[in-house]
C-alpha cells in the first residue's frame, strides 16, 4: 500500500534538494526515485518524487509515510514547505501505459505509475520483475542496515553524485570513490525455497541473507566473494545467476 503527499510552498525544491540522494532540480524531466538517509549513511526510506505544476508529490510506501513526514517536518525549520497528505492515490502497470501515466524511473520493466483517483496495480507479477532485474523493494530488501550502494540505487538511478551535500552524502559519496564494494543485492539461482531473511552459509560460514524468490531465482545480500563457490540457505541450494543488467 501507498500513501501520497502534497508538498508545496516556494522553498520546496531547494528543501528536497538538501535532503534526498537524488537531484530534485530534474523534476521537470520526469519523476525521480529518491532516498532519504541518516547522517550515517544508512537508508530510512526510499519514495517517487513528481512535479505537479505548484506541487511536488512524495509517493511512498505507508509503512515508511508517518515517520518520514515525521522526519522532513523536522528538517522543515523556517523554510516556506507544507507536507500535506494528498488526495490522489498511484495506479501501478506494466501493460500499454494510461493518459497521464509516468514511466517508473527505476528501470523500464517496473512500467508506469498513474497519480489519479484509483489505487491498485493491473496484476503484474511484481516478485518476478525485481528478481529478474535486481530491484530492491521497501521493507524486504531494504532494511535500516541497508547502504544504498550495496542495494543497487545507482542502477536504479536514485541517487545523483554531482548534486551536492544531502543527508548521507559524505558517507555515500566515499563508498563510490573511495572503497570497493565487498557486499551488495545480487541475483541467485535456487533450487528450494526458504523464509525471506534466512541467512546465507557457504563452507560453513554466514555470508549474507535471502530475500525474495521468485521462477528459480531468487535476490540476496551477500559478500561478493561468495559468488565463487556453492551457498545454501536453510535447505535451498544456490549459485550465482547469470548477470542481468538495469540499462
Amino acid at each position: 500500500m501507498r500513501k501520497i503527499f502534497d508538498i508545496t510552498g516556494k522553498d520546496r525544491e531547494h528543501f528536497l534538494q538538501g535532503l534526498v540522494t537524488n537531484d530534485v532540480r530534474r523534476l521537470a524531466e520526469g519523476p525521480l526515485y529518491a532516498a532519504l538517509l541518516t547522517p550515517q549513511g544508512k537508508y530510512l526510506a526510499d519514495f517517487f518524487l513528481i512535479a505537479r505544476g505548484e506541487t511536488i508529490l512524495l509517493d511512498i510506501d505507508a509503512t515508511l509515510a508517518e515517520a518520514t513526514v515525521a522526519r522532513l517536518t523536522m528538517y522543515r525549520l523556517r523554510a516556506d514547505v507544507a507536507i500535506a497528505p494528498s488526495a490522489l492515490s498511484v495506479y501501478c502497470g506494466t501493460g500499454p501505459a494510461p493518459e497521464g501515466a509516468v514511466t517508473d524511473p527505476r528501470h523500464p520493466a517496473m512500467g508506469w505509475r498513474l497519480y489519479g483517483a484509483q489505487a491498485g496495480d493491473d496484476g503484474s507479477d511484481w516478485d518476478a520483475i525485481r528478481v529478474a532485474h535486481l530491484i530492491p523493494a521497501t521493507g524486504i530488501e531494504l532494511t535500516s542496515e541497508t547502504y544504498i550502494l550495496e542495494a543497487g540505487f545507482e542502477q536504479l538511478h536514485g541517487v545523483d553524485f554531482r548534486k551536492g551535500c544531502y543527508v548521507g552524502q559524505e558517507v555515500t559519496a566515499r563508498m563510490k570513490h573511495k572503497t570497493e564494494l565487498r557486499k551488495g543485492l545480487v541475483r541467485l539461482a535456487i533450487e528450494g525455497a526458504a523464509p525471506v531473511g534466512t541467512p546465507i552459509e557457504a563452507a560453513g560460514k554466514v555470508v549474507g541473507t535471502l530475500y525474495t524468490q521468485s521462477g528459480g531465482h531468487a535476490l540476496a545480500h551477500l559478500r561478493l566473494e561468495a559468488l565463487e563457490g556453492p551457498m545454501t540457505a536453510g535447505a535451498a541450494q544456490l549459485r550465482a545467476a547469470e548477470a542481468i543488467t538495469n540499462a
